[in-house]
């Protein structure tokens, strides 16, 4: 629960202001698969003329392009997949389909507004948007002349973050982090980093289609729904591929698996290390491979032959028997074999190590390079709309995580920690501009975020919905949703090169606008007209794409647009000399470069904190329906998952005399209470000593009308963190909680 009372920034219960009216709404149909309803609506498709625009999906990062089809009244009737798009192959997940409900959603921002103060009580009050943006600008000025511009920070995500980053830049700010790194996939990014010389990226270049084996440790496809993915995994299913799924839940792709490895919390790295103990004592390794690319093997040797199966066995809870059989098939599968890096892997603090233990894995197997394991990406590179050089900033956010050597992006909770006032501060922050990310959500160690938001002398919150973030702002900013905008050219790694256009499907609503607007207009306003030569963005993204040998007239046609590759060839071909990005040039098995920066050069089991008695390990995840904590209010997906529940093994529910349906709350180990109940699920599914919830529910803001109050929000909860010392993210998976039967707050005021 959070209190408020004594804060100096007063949270502010937002969308009771702002302009009225109620959008109309849109039928929340069935998502899942064909139904009668979007069968009777692809009939009156043929009845009726509808006009269709192209458009990319922002409701999840994997950004599938689509077809938004409207009336003849400019209504949007239906969101569809592009047919030609590798990233959906022209199927929409239920996100993807049900993204009109953003559109459409009531409780949505609709004006700017401003913090004041009226009989002693802070408020908001509407403004234009010319006096929102004169005192932004105002303010940013004063920030630049008293401290520098790398004072003003930004924390971004998704598209509204690409411009904003273009404005901080121009105007000589580096400080800019979004938590997608350090609290979501960084560590992975660091651990094949150092092992590979590559990133993974997004999307991750998998070769599910192909593959003859595929390891899921803690990844969770199917709920996250990253859509080939999902495709391409059905695909290797049907094409008879083993799945192994080591997770203490029996998650949906557990369900589809042959092995399901119910795996005791926070030992993970004694798995993968028995794992590589199995297939080099049995000489099962990719051994042509190793010796023509891999760095290091003598020495990964010796590390690992003390990790038996009957070593990890006593840690793990998995029997020798089955950790020599699972490694025994992905050898017999190699190198058609993927043990996954999955995408949220922030959880233990020894995360890159993890996910390096991950790398040279899939290293022994031989499958980095290989069909049915990773294949070579390749990405077309959209040119920069020509604008000045960037100023020099005097620092950023590297200097502000330089104790983390491996950190490649701004990291959250750092700059968090900069704009907390004290004398040994030497980059301080004094102002926040916070788009598309709902902090309080977001980052763990809420009471942090909420003591810096009360340090910040000046915030802006830029977002499409009054969230719990835009109640602490100074200035809120109402974003227009990605089908009434134009937004930068989709270019992302896959197998073969292609791009994707976003084009306004229908005028924003209220008086909302999108982000390259407010980003061009504050910029104009700090005398960066250099930096922001256009009058509309459709005049960037044209010349954009007569550079690439198209044009936008041609793009709203087809919507995506595939080019040949350039790179080379999908795979190694058999004897082929190769080149990693590492400093050998090889596989690095054993890392000199982590030596040097003090690290072990090979991943080590270490032992994390267990549940004391009473209480349980916190785990958390994703539903298919929902995107974190950003989709709970749309009116399409709130009417397929409205709340989260408790999944509580049996044995424990016997111990508490807990019952399905039977509403909790929840306690941690530093005694912080969920604000709100959350119903039971008792389920074999879920191990003994863990306790599962989908994450994104809870929402305390009581405007949001379908999310108030629904389910238990886990960030609530996450409030000690193991941070990783090589790139700094903030493993969150060392919460434990009790089980509270009776009401914390009959007497309480929430």
């Amino acid at each position: 629960m959070i209190l408020m009372t004594t804060s100096r920034r007063k949270f502010i219960k937002i969308s009771a202001l702002g302009l009225g009216g109620v959008a109309a709404s849109t039928t929340a149909f069935n998502m899942f698969g064909a139904n009668s309803y979007l069968d009777e609506l692809v009939k009156e498709n043929v009845a009726k003329k509808f006009k269709r625009t192209a458009t990319y999906c922002e409701v999840c990062f994997w950004k599938c392009a689509a077809w938004a089809h409207t009336n003849e009244d400019g209504e949007i009737k239906k969101i569809i997949g592009n047919e030609n798009d590798p990233h959906c192959f022209g199927r929409l997940c239920p996100r993807g389909t049900g993204g009109v409900g953003m559109y459409n959603d009531e409780d949505r921002l609709k004006t700017p507004l401003i913090r004041t103060n009226i009989n002693g009580e802070e408020t908001y009050r509407e403004a234009s948007w010319e006096e929102a943006l004169d005192l932004i600008a105002s303010k940013f000025k004063g920030y630049k002349e008293t401290y520098g511009a790398e004072s003003i920070a930004l924390l971004k995500h998704g598209s509204p973050g690409s411009h904003l980053e273009h404005l901080f830049k121009a105007f000589g700010s580096d400080t800019i982090a979004e938590p997608a790194y350090a609290q979501c996939r960084g560590p992975r990014e660091t651990g094949f980093g150092l092992t590979f010389g590559s990133w993974i990226g997004s999307p991750e270049p998998t070769d599910i289609r192909d593959t003859k084996c595929l390891v899921l440790i803690g990844s969770h496809i199917g709920e996250n729904m990253h859509n080939s993915q999902v495709q391409e995994m059905s695909d290797a299913i049907d094409n008879g591929a083993t799945i192994i799924t080591v997770d203490p839940r029996l998650s949906t792709a557990a369900s589809k698996s042959e092995h399901w490895l119910a795996i005791k919390p926070a030992t993970d790295i004694a798995l993968l290390l028995s794992w590589m103990n199995v297939l080099i004592e049995e000489g099962l390794y990719n051994k042509n491979y190793v010796e023509k690319y891999g760095f290091g093997f003598d020495q990964l040797k010796d590390h690992v032959k003390q990790f038996t199966p009957e070593w990890a066995y006593g840690i793990t809870t998995i029997k020798p028997e089955e950790i020599r059989k699972t490694a025994r098939i992905m050898a017999a599968a190699a190198p058609s074999v993927i043990i996954h890096p999955g995408r949220h892997v922030v959880w233990y603090g020894d995360d890159s190590q993890r996910e390096r233990a991950i790398a040279m894995l899939n290293g022994l197997l031989g499958s980095w390079g290989n069909r049915g394991g990773f294949y070579f990406k390749e990405s077309l590179k959209v040119p920069k709309f020509p604008h000045p050089a960037y100023p020099e900033p005097k620092w950023g956010w590297k200097e502000i995580g330089e104790k983390y050597p491996y950190a490649e992006m701004g990291i959250t909770s750092e700059l968090v920690k900069a704009t907390l006032p004290s004398e040994d501060n030497e980059h301080p922050i004094k102002a926040w501009l916070v788009a598309g990310t709902n902090l309080i959500n977001t980052l763990p160690q809420r009471e942090k975020t909420i003591e810096a938001i009360n340090a910040v002398e000046f915030m802006v919150v830029v977002d499409t919905m009054p969230m719990e973030i835009t109640g602490y702002a100074d200035v809120v900013l109402p974003e227009c949703t990605y089908l009434e905008r134009y937004d930068d050219i989709r270019s992302a790694t896959n197998r073969i090169p292609s791009i994707a256009v976003r084009v306004p499907v229908v005028e924003p609503k209220y008086d909302s606008k999108p982000a390259w607007w407010i980003s061009k207009e504050i910029g104009e306003r700090l005398g960066l007209h250099d930096y922001f030569n256009y009058n509309d963005f459709e005049e960037v993204i044209d010349w954009q794409l007569h550079e690439l040998g198209t044009s936008l007239e041609e793009m709203k046609k087809v919507g995506v647009k595939v080019f040949d590759r350039k790179s080379g060839p999908l795979f190694l071909e058999e004897g082929q000399d190769h080149t990693f990005y590492t400093p050998s040039g090889k596989i690095e098995f054993y890392s000199q470069q982590l030596v040097n920066k003090g690290f072990d050069p090979m991943p080590v089991y270490t032992a994390h904190p267990e549940p004391p008695q009473g209480f349980y390990r916190l785990n958390y995840g994703r539903s298919p329906m929902h995107t974190f904590s950003r989709t709970i209010n749309n009116p399409n997906l709130n009417a397929l998952k409205s709340e989260n529940t408790l999944w509580v093994n049996p044995k424990v529910a016997r111990i508490l005399s807990l019952k399905t349906n039977q509403e909790v709350w929840l306690k941690n180990q530093d005694d912080v209470i969920s604000t709100f109940s959350i119903k039971v699920r008792v389920t074999e599914r879920v191990r003994w000593d863990s306790v599962y919830m989908y994450h994104g529910f809870g929402h305390n803001n009581e405007k949001l009308s379908r999310a108030f109050g629904k389910g238990v929000s886990d960030t609530e909860l996450i409030t000690k963190i193991a941070v990783d010392p090589l790139m700094g993210g903030t493993g969150l998976r060392g919460n434990f909680v009790s089980i509270l039967t009776e009401n914390p707050h009959k007497n309480t005021e929430i």
